[in-house]
């Protein structure tokens, strides 16, 4: 008799176990205001009440970085990169731990690209920026930066002049010219932060940085990334399988303007002081999402053979575009092309 009480009793918590299993369902969040791009937050979850709580405290994690970052723009009460360029040349600024860290990667992603990432080129930066904001608004008188002033700009672009004090968390520009300008890697760096925090199984999207931070389900589903077709936004080149890490894509059609039918876009090349025209869109995936930003960049301002040797070095495969809109892959690359 005992037998069968304890088998009831098994019985009946198996039961109770089991009401309280809750299907996983499909939920997506977006985002407007993070790095002035569309912020996209893809996950499971039992009810949307759970979803959106945790949509949220990513979105608010990418704020506080899209503050800290930004370069136009004063927040009160924060010190960010803005107070540290509107002080060089003058003294000091306190600022938080997550700046200092991504300086310090900064600087090593300015060793491990040759100089092609520098978040020092600012002042060189500002000038295009504003030549193509101009453009932007007034198409009909759209110019260029003039070279002279772009080359003066030049001298003021060394990264040692970023002066880090992590016992004080300061940081100092020397040269009271410098500015710094972090755009190429300030999202896939914040975002490979927030997913480190993130629960499993999500896939989260600024702007061209895409993020999984593992598989769809237990099964080891992965999630499917499109590349876009650099001609039409609306078309996918690929689709790829992620189950974690990151894609990230830098292209010529992304931030452009037209001077006299010529075309402008944002990646500049430090040695030339414009816009690169070796790659129309070069896409990586790895790891890590601060990598596979500056890597997208750094392998659109290299020639083919330097940018397969850097991917490989780093561990990340690549696919480059050039204008014939002829296709290059690194060895791995295709082995995650599902379509």
């Amino acid at each position: 008799m005992r037998k069968l009480v304890c088998l009831a009793l098994c019985f009946s918590l198996l039961l109770t176990g089991c009401s309280v299993v809750r299907k996983q369902e499909k939920y997506t969040a977006t985002f407007l205001e993070i790095f002035d791009t569309v912020t996209t937050v893809v996950g499971f979850a039992p009810s949307q009440e759970e979803f959106t709580a945790t949509a949220q405290a990513i979105r608010d994690s990418l704020l506080q970085y899209h503050q800290l970052f930004d370069i136009y723009n004063d927040y009160e009460g924060i010190n960010n990169l803005k107070t540290v360029n509107d002080a060089a040349g003058d003294h000091p600024v306190a600022v938080d731990q997550k700046i200092i860290d991504l300086l310090q990667d900064c600087k090593r992603y300015y060793t491990l690209t040759g100089g092609r990432v520098n978040a020092a080129l600012g002042s060189v930066l500002t000038l295009w920026h504003d030549a193509r904001t101009d453009g932007i608004h007034d198409p009909m008188n759209a110019y260029t930066p003039d070279t002279a002033q772009l080359t003066a700009a030049a001298d003021h672009c060394s990264i040692e002049n970023i002066i880090i004090d992590e016992a004080a968390s300061t940081v100092f520009l020397a040269d009271p010219q410098m500015r710094l300008d972090v755009g190429a890697i300030a999202k896939g760096w914040s975002l490979q932060r927030v997913c480190e925090a993130a629960p499993e199984g999500m896939l989260i999207s600024v702007g061209g940085n895409v993020c999984a931070t593992g598989p769809k389900d237990k099964n080891g589903t992965p999630w499917v990334v499109g590349v876009q077709n650099p001609d039409d936004n609306s078309q996918n080149l690929h689709t790829l399988y992620l189950k974690t890490g990151s894609v990230v894509t830098s292209g010529d059609y992304q931030r452009r303007y037209w001077v006299q039918e010529q075309m402008y876009h944002h990646i500049i090349d430090p040695d030339t002081l414009f816009p690169s025209k070796l790659w129309r869109a070069v896409t990586v995936v790895c790891d890590d999402s601060g990598l596979a930003d500056a890597l997208s960049t750094a392998l659109f301002l290299l020639p083919l053979e330097e940018g397969l040797r850097l991917a490989a070095q780093c561990g990340a495969e690549a696919m480059w575009i050039n204008g014939e809109n002829a296709r290059f892959y690194s060895p791995g690359f295709e082995a995650l092309i599902r379509t």
